[in-house]
């Protein structure tokens, strides 16, 4: 199956990233003693097709799944040590939600200024978020991807993995039940840092590790 990239992607901004912006970024948190994260979202449905399935040779595999549509979104940010943080949230993601995890961040880091790269968002963009930052600047800093790039951000592997496993096989039968297996599911990586650590080894994103 072919990799999907959008035609908007600007290969001179992947490249000025690569190049220059991320290891300055880098350079900048180890400098100052800082932690690096990730950090991005996604959302979970009941009808998630993900995951794998096997019958008999020349049948049709079927999965049993509720007709019922509900779900549930998530944030989360990881490190280059294997940390993860993340937080679920029924609703549209916005501004509002994306300044309350930051604040959670920042809380759990209190001796360590937060280097957070996030992809271009409007929300990660907005006049509230940028003030929220600056007024934070000592505790926080916000770094941005190039447009169209999700390749390059290891936390799409956590969102790919989470679907897969969490959802696309325990098929759940109620939100409840989605936000359980989510939560515990994403509770269970957080013990296991050699796992996160993966998500930096893909071709894409090795760069990062």
């Amino acid at each position: 199956m072919p990799a999907h990239r959008a035609l908007e992607r600007d290969p001179e901004a992947v490249e000025q990233w690569l190049k220059e912006r991320y290891p300055k970024v880098r350079a900048n948190a180890g400098r100052d003693g800082g932690i690096l994260l990730w950090q991005d979202e996604t959302g979970f449905r009941s009808q998630c097709s993900h995951g794998r399935s096997w019958s008999p040779k020349g049948q049709t595999p079927i999965k049993e799944a509720t007709g019922q549509r509900f779900g549930v979104n998530m944030i989360s940010a990881i490190g280059n040590d294997g940390s993860l943080r993340f937080s679920l949230f029924e609703g549209k993601f916005n501004q509002f939600v994306f300044i309350d995890f930051l604040e959670r961040l920042i809380d759990h880091h209190p001796d360590r200024k937060v280097h957070l790269i996030v992809d271009r968002h409007p929300s990660h963009r907005s006049k509230l978020v940028k003030a929220w930052v600056a007024e934070h600047g000592e505790r926080i800093e916000l770094h941005f991807l190039p447009g169209y790039s999700p390749d390059l951000n290891p936390v799409e592997l956590l969102n790919h993995d989470v679907k897969a496993n969490a959802v696309g096989r325990r098929r759940p039968r109620n939100l409840s039940e989605l936000i359980d297996e989510v939560r515990s599911y994403l509770h269970g990586r957080q013990r296991q840092p050699h796992i996160i650590k993966r998500l930096f080894t893909h071709p894409a994103t090795a760069y990062a590790a």
